[in-house]
Order: C-alpha cells, then structure tokens, then sequence
C-alpha cells in the first residue's frame, strides 16, 4: 500500500500595491498541507478526484468543468470553466444573456465564485452591459478586497478588467417574452400591496396600517409559486474538487424573469446560492432566491456537515427549515462533502443535478423528487 505524506504547498500567491509616494510591491504566499500519495518515488493525488456537481442537467456546463479540472486546472478556474459554458449556451434561458428580462425589458446578470481553501469571493450582481458574469465575479475576487459589485460600476469595472462590451445583453426572444408579459397587463409581477394607475404602474404602496393585525397567526407565509418555475428563475450552481482536493463554488444567472429593475437575487449571495469550505465540502442551490437567501441554506447545509451530518441529511434539513415557513415554495440543493459524497433535496419541484467523477465515463444526471432525496457515494 502507497504510504500518506503530508506537505507544503502554496495555494494563493497575492501581489498588492501600497497607494503611497514610492510604492512597494508586496508578494505574499500562504502555505497549506495537504496529503499526496506516495508510490515509490511519485508524489501524486489520492485518486478520488477530481469531482464536478452542478445543478440542472447542464451537462455540457459539466463537460466543461471536467475538462478543465482533469487536464490539471484549479477548482477555481474549473468551476469558471463550467459556468461560462453555460453563459454561453444561455441554458435554460435563465444563464447568461437573452434571457429573464426585468419589468423593463432588460437582461441582467448575477454571479459568484468562491475559492473554499481560501475564503474568497468574487461577486457581481445587477450587471448590464457585461455578458461574462462567472469571469466578472472571479476579476472581483483576484483584483479587489471587495466580495460583491453591482449594477453599471459592476459592468465598468469588468469591462476596464479587460471583459468585453459594453454589450446588449437583450435579445430577440427576451424581448418576445417581455412584449407578450406588457400584453398580459404585466402580470404576474413581484409587486404587493401597491396601487397603480394601470396594471403596469406607476406604483403607490396601498395603506398597510393594518397589515400586522392580518399575518398569519401560525407562522407560515404564502407564497406566490406560478411566478416561479424551471424556465423563468433559475440558477447554475457548481462545486468542483480538483485533483488537490481543493474545493470552489461559481453561480451564473440572469435572475427572475420580470424582476423590479435593481433586484438582487441569492446567486450572487455567498452562503446562499452557493457556499464552500476545504475542510466540509460545498453546497450549490436554485430555486426561488428572494425566499432562499433569507435562510443562506448553502452555509447552513456545509456548517450541517461540518458538525458530522451526511450531505443526504444535511440538504434535507435545510429544505425543510425554508419549506416550514414558506410551504408553497420552489426550490433545491445538492451537497457534496469532502469525501465526494452528494445528495440533493428539493421543495416544490422536481431537481435534477449533475455529477461527473473519476468512476464516471460520463457525466450522470441524478433526480430528486420533493421531499426525498437522491444519493451517491
């Protein structure tokens, strides 16, 4: 049997610049051990990754991530890999650009990349004009001490980092959708307790002096699920372990479709969306963000395993904790632990996620139907 050597490695090299007279470059790397196996005089990985899981059966978006991480590519860079495939392919019209456009008309995109080892995260969110949300994100993360970026300085941001545009994130179908949705007297919409002269507004909020005698007595909270739906707010949410073992999370999405213009939904929302942790695992969701990251069900689930659940029970118990307060609403995870085990759970929907791992010839799409859970090991 190959014998566990435990070594040094640098896992992020950082340059900043002092903003003084006479600056100085600083160059700092930060070390980290991590286990190889040895066989006689090759150092190599343990042989249980790489590892990619994302949401949805964007298998293309899979294939892409794989490709990366098995020719040798970081997590990070993987997981990037992965999304801007999808942006690219603008799956399920709710990825990347000529998709869910906002009450007037317009794309926008959100997205987030988290590095586990480190901590980080790169987030841009209400992004017009920028089409590549996923390399967006990971230029916030690698060239500013900053988590999260929005709206047009976002765009200019990305674009002075050397992304193209700006670009119109529209198209044809996006404003098909939106034409057909001002035709149906804008409806439905994510307004309440408004008045308007039309059903398109202006809006005025109604009188709501009275609205604490009318909550619900039992606690829970009505939804409102025919806005939500696989083709109308949707998110992908990968993890990737690479052949280190070292783990990242990305989101893409261009949010819910009709949105008031300057929503931002739990894609870009670390903890939410999706969330990771070298020494647990990660965790990716979708569904109905504007409900989901008041829970950050992705932090919950990994701090769930941190403390020894299996990633089955894990995302279970996060659905079920939204679903009690929110029982009419839409939406999934998947978990994967450090070990590479995963699962998904749902509420509201059928979920399908997508696995590739060393033991897969290819990528392999799992079902999970509301209120069970799909497993793997």
């Amino acid at each position: 049997m190959p014998s566990a050597l435990w070594i040094s490695i640098p896992v992020h090299c950082r340059c900043s610049w002092s903003t003084n007279l006479g600056s100085v470059r600083r160059h700092s790397c930060r070390l980290r051990e991590q286990p190889f196996w040895v066989c006689g005089n090759r150092v190599g990985d343990s042989g249980r990754y790489p590892l990619v899981v994302s949401t949805w059966p964007f298998v293309e978006a899979v294939r892409a991530a794989w490709t990366a991480v098995d020719h040798g590519l970081s997590a990070v860079d993987a997981v990037v890999e992965g999304c801007s495939a999808c942006e690219e392919l603008r799956c399920d019209g709710t990825v990347g650009p000529g998709g869910s456009p906002d009450e007037n008309g317009e794309t926008t995109i959100d997205a987030l990349v988290m590095d586990g080892v480190m901590m980080e995260v790169g987030a841009v969110a209400a992004m017009k004009y920028v089409k590549d949300g996923i390399k967006a994100a990971k230029l916030v993360m690698q060239h500013t001490q900053h988590t999260l970026l929005v709206g047009e300085p976002a765009s200019a941001f990305a674009i002075s980092m050397g992304l193209p545009g700006p670009t119109n994130l529209s198209s044809p179908e996006s404003i098909n959708k939106w034409t057909k949705w001002k035709e149906d007297l804008c409806q439905p919409n994510f307004r309440k307790n408004v008045l308007s002269v039309d059903s398109c507004g202006p809006y005025h909020p109604k009188d709501t002096a009275n609205s604490c005698a009318q909550a619900n007595p039992v606690g829970t909270i009505e939804s409102s699920p025919a806005r939500v739906g696989l083709h109308s707010h949707d998110t992908i949410a990968m993890a990737v372990i690479d052949k280190m073992g070292f783990i990242a999370v990305g989101t893409s999405t261009n949010g819910a479709a009709f949105k008031i213009p300057g929503r931002v939904g739990d894609g870009p929302i670390a903890g939410s969306s999706a969330y990771a942790d070298n020494d647990v695992g990660a965790c990716g969701a979708t569904g109905d963000g504007d409900v989901m990251m008041r829970f950050l069900p992705c932090y919950q689930v990994v701090e769930s395993m941190r403390r020894g659940m299996e990633p089955k029970l894990a995302a279970e118990d996060a659905i079920l904790r939204i679903a009690q307060k929110y029982p009419d609403f839409v939406g999934a995870l998947f978990a994967v632990n450090k070990e590479g085990e995963h699962a998904g759970a749902c509420h509201g929907w059928t979920f399908q996620y997508s696995v590739r791992s060393m033991e897969m010839e290819e990528v392999e799409v799992f079902t999970v139907r509301p209120s069970t859970v799909s497993m793997s090991t």
